[in-house]
């Protein structure tokens, strides 16, 4: 493909071949002396002046070259279709330096002239047009045989196209002549070190393509297609889309098509068939309009309905688009255009055009006027042209009335290519007219020197074209920065499909560098969507992904491309299109939706719930039955029943009780650390005291029985009131010294457990060390087993009212809880180990609660007659 080949080279060899054939002996660029040969009409306009201007315009939509046989003389290329676009913008150049002319403040005593070419949208023609103007070796101000004339020009207006701009200004960048493009918008063309002399009055296309992708995430479509056209001009720009899209992170593209020049159906018919069953519902064409008349048949042809056009500024004013046959597919289009703007007086010059009657079309003169009269008014001059224009009909008198004729040449309502030629027009001789007047001495060359008329080089002028800085009388600034590119601005243009048919192509926003960077406006409410819900459509590869999911790549599809997978346990996504779920902080857990953290439930024997409040309830039960009993046995401690079952032991036994009770309350509620500490060794000492007063009672029952028998007096003697006392105390001295060990060494603490649940806290009671733990409970067993087995000896022993089968009894029952206890409470986490301790302590002090004084309570309340001594001593028992 020849847009890749080294155009250095290709340029080169251009301007070989053009010197040898135009001339005898090779000469310099602006050589004075020459022998012309083999001349190559061009088709052009002229005008003489001080200084002359060059201007490259496509003023046919195409060329035709002949056969080249080599055989005869090589006949001359043909250029077909009359573009009035391309010839008003030729006319925006010719009245702007007749405007510069008039005005006595921008070049005094200088007249410009022009030369401008059609380049019949061809290179090669392009190419031969940009030597002739540079040489000045193809104009009608030849003076004599020795093609000494005007000098050439000095800078040129153009080319419309990026690559003819690309071949030119290599070219015409060797010698420094001047180019201001008005059209060419190749990002390439900012490299400066490749084209020093090229500047444009266009945005490049780098600018351009980053204001696409700005309208492309201001309406969320990620997922888009992109046609460019086969040449520089989109293939450039399709490289910087995909980079910028890349870097911006605003989406993918679905496929990238390069679009073949001229008709080629089965190409045509393969990407239009792809543009049909792919899911992206935007397309993005960089291309020229002949591109689109092609790529537009075939659309229609297929009936592809249902996609949002965006179109580069190649074509987005493209009249020969908006026709009933295709805006039904290309309404609503969204383009990027050229800014536009406004020439005073413009029309005027326009009526006042008049074909130039004493040449042909096959001279010098101004025969693109007189083509443009014979396509609009139909007719032909006389001798009939050589081909250039094809037309029929009446012979022209150039006197005709433009007025009368509809055509678009005089809407100047939409000026924006006419406008950038009207701007390139002006930096040129702003540029020119800056080195004019530069002083001696202080001026930008060696040694301070200025230029001058006389002795004008054209690489002079770049220094100040690098440097113009003016506004339009539209209000525009006019400058160029260090590659050469214009100030940047875009008009945002919509393709409005009316309902009588109609289309208007209307104004609905601006993009435009500033100090913040690229601005984007936008009127969203003027846009016509040409959708049924006339909504801007969706055009993404994969839904959007809600709060509470992450996007997953799909292997071997583009980023834009994913499943939504909904976050696990304890990770939350709180936005849209989230990459990664987020951790909840330690304390805090996930949503139901994995959309937010909420706090964690906390979970304790709480006394506002069903378990905790019976809990609390029975152990205050218990309390109060002990209180109940105890005031019984004091209101009655007179009576036998107290006071043969040692009635000090049996209060301190009560008082022992009521603690047991209550010290299950310290289970209860949120853990803390007085109530960790406590918890333990208050039940400790509570239960060590109970089942000391057990353990004691027991040992007095077998005194008693032993010193009923011969001999056995003296047992009594060890345990008297002070030694009872003396055991109970030393018996829970040893717990409370366990307990303080305990304490110092590795006290229980409150902690936060979240190994149970993953979204609670579960708060419970380490008991720091197991050991002092198992010590604890140890010497509690020890001593309720000693009770129990000297009271299971004892439970047979002569006695009306054996105390020993009670305390045989409380203590099975006490052994059984505590026994059953250890596995329940090994297995029980959280809150529920707390419960089955709590539950033990109060079934185990219930049990010695009702085993013990029980029956007890059911003699001194309800049988007194058997609360006698007689009775209990089993000597009778009164009826």
């Amino acid at each position: 493909m020849w847009p890749f080949l080294d155009l250095n080279l290709l340029m080169l060899v251009y301007f070989m071949l053009y010197s040898y054939f135009s001339s005898a002996v090779p000469s310099p660029l602006y050589s004075t002396s020459c022998h012309l040969q083999g001349q190559f009409h061009l088709n052009g306009m002229h005008k003489a002046g001080d200084v002359v201007l060059g201007g490259l315009f496509e003023i046919h939509f195409f060329s035709v070259f002949p056969d080249l046989s080599f055989t005869s003389e090589p006949q001359q290329p043909t250029c077909h279709g009359f573009d009035v676009i391309g010839f008003r913008a030729a006319q925006t150049m010719a009245f702007a330096i007749d405007e510069i002319n008039r005005n006595s403040n921008l070049l005094p005593n200088v007249t410009l002239g022009y030369g401008l070419y059609d380049n019949c949208v061809k290179l090669g023609i392009g190419f031969r047009a940009a030597l002739s103007l540079a040489s000045g070796r193809e104009k009608q101000f030849i003076l004599d045989d020795t093609c000494v004339g005007t000098p050439p020009v000095i800078g040129i207006v153009g080319d419309s196209s990026s690559t003819r701009s690309i071949a030119i200004s290599t070219v015409l960048g060797l010698y420094r002549v001047p180019m201001v493009s008005y059209f060419a918008t190749c990002s390439c063309l900012s490299d400066q070190q490749k084209f020093p002399s090229f500047f444009r009055t266009i945005p490049s296309d780098a600018f351009q393509v980053r204001a696409m992708i700005q309208i492309l995430r201001r309406f969320g479509w990620t997922w888009t297609g992109l046609l460019v056209s086969d040449d520089d001009y989109g293939l450039h720009a399709a490289r910087s889309f995909q980079s910028d899209l890349a870097q911006s992170g605003g989406g993918c593209l679905a496929y990238l098509e390069v679009l073949p020049w001229g008709n080629d159906p089965s190409e045509l018919r393969r990407i239009v068939d792809m543009m049909r069953k792919s899911t992206a519902r935007v397309v993005i064409v960089f291309a020229h309009e002949s591109h689109m008349i092609n790529l537009m048949d075939e659309v229609v042809r297929q009936n592809v309905t249902g996609l949002q056009w965006m179109a580069s500024e190649a074509w987005t004013a493209a009249v020969v688009l908006q026709t009933p046959q295709f805006m039904p597919y290309l309404g609503g289009t969204l383009g990027i255009a050229i800014r536009r703007g406004e020439i005073p007086g413009f029309r005027d010059f326009l009526l006042q055009i008049r074909p130039d009657l004493h040449h042909n079309n096959n001279s010098y003169g101004n025969n693109m006027v007189n083509q443009f009269w014979e396509y609009t008014f139909q007719c032909r001059f006389a001798p009939p042209p050589a081909g250039w224009v094809e037309a029929g009909g009446a012979l022209c008198t150039g006197q005709e009335d433009l007025e009368i004729v509809e055509t678009e040449f005089l809407d100047i309502s939409n000026l924006r290519p006419e406008y950038n030629v009207y701007k390139a027009v002006y930096a040129l001789v702003y540029a020119l007219d800056g080195m004019l007047q530069c002083e001696p001495g202080r001026g930008p060359f060696s040694g301070h020197s200025c230029g001058n008329l006389q002795r004008l080089e054209p690489w002079q002028l770049v220094n100040y074209l690098q440097n113009i800085n003016f506004t339009t009388p539209f209000g525009d600034q006019v400058s160029f920065d260090e590659n050469g590119d214009a100030l940047p601005i875009y008009d945002i243009m919509n393709w409005l499909w009316l309902p009588d048919g109609r289309t208007k192509v209307q104004n609905v926003g601006e993009v435009k560098e500033s100090a913040k960077g690229e601005e984007l406006t936008l009127d969203e409410d003027k846009i016509f969507w040409n959708f049924d819900s006339e909504q801007p459509p969706q055009s993404v590869c994969s839904e959007s992904c809600p709060p509470g999911t992450r996007m997953a790549r799909k292997k071997g599809e583009p980023e834009c491309c994913f499943d939504c997978v909904p976050c696990s346990e304890g990770k939350i996504s709180n936005k849209t299109d989230s990459m990664e779920c987020t951790s909840c902080p330690e304390d805090f857990w996930s949503s139901p939706q994995r959309d937010h953290c909420v706090a964690k439930k906390t979970e304790f024997l709480s006394y506002h719930e069903p378990l905790g409040i019976c809990l609390t309830t029975a152990s205050l039960l218990g309390t109060f039955i002990c209180a109940v009993v105890l005031g019984i046995f004091i209101y009655h401690r007179s009576t036998p029943m107290v006071r043969t079952n040692n009635s000090e032991l049996s209060f301190l036994l009560l008082v022992s009780l009521k603690l047991c009770f209550l010290c299950s309350l310290l289970f209860i509620g949120r853990p803390r650390l007085w109530t960790c500490q406590l918890r333990h060794a208050v039940f400790g000492i509570s239960f060590v005291l109970c089942v000391s007063c057990i353990l004691v009672k027991t040992m007095v029952v077998l005194a008693v029985f032993k010193a009923s028998k011969p001999g056995g007096g003296a047992s009594l003697k060890w345990l008297g009131v002070l030694q009872q006392r003396g055991t109970v105390l030393l018996l829970t001295s040893v717990q409370a010294a366990i307990c303080t060990a305990w304490l110092v060494s590795s006290s229980p603490a409150p902690h936060k457990n979240t190994q149970y649940h993953n979204d609670k806290i579960v708060y419970e009671c380490v008991v720091g060390s197991t050991i002092g733990f198992g010590v604890l409970l140890g010497y509690i067993g020890l001593l309720a087993i000693l009770s129990f087995l000297l009271a299971f000896l004892a439970r047979n022993l002569p006695d009306n009212f054996n105390e020993a089968k009670l305390i045989t009894f409380s203590m099975l029952i006490f052994c059984a809880v505590w026994v059953a206890f250890v596995p329940a409470y090994v297995n029980s986490p959280g809150k529920f180990a707390d419960a089955v301790e709590v539950f033990a302590i109060l079934a185990s002090s219930f049990g010695i609660l009702v085993a013990l004084f029980g029956p007890k309570c059911y003699i001194i309340l309800l049988r007194p007659e058997r609360n006698t001594k007689k009775a209990i001593m089993g000597r009778g028992i009164d009826s």
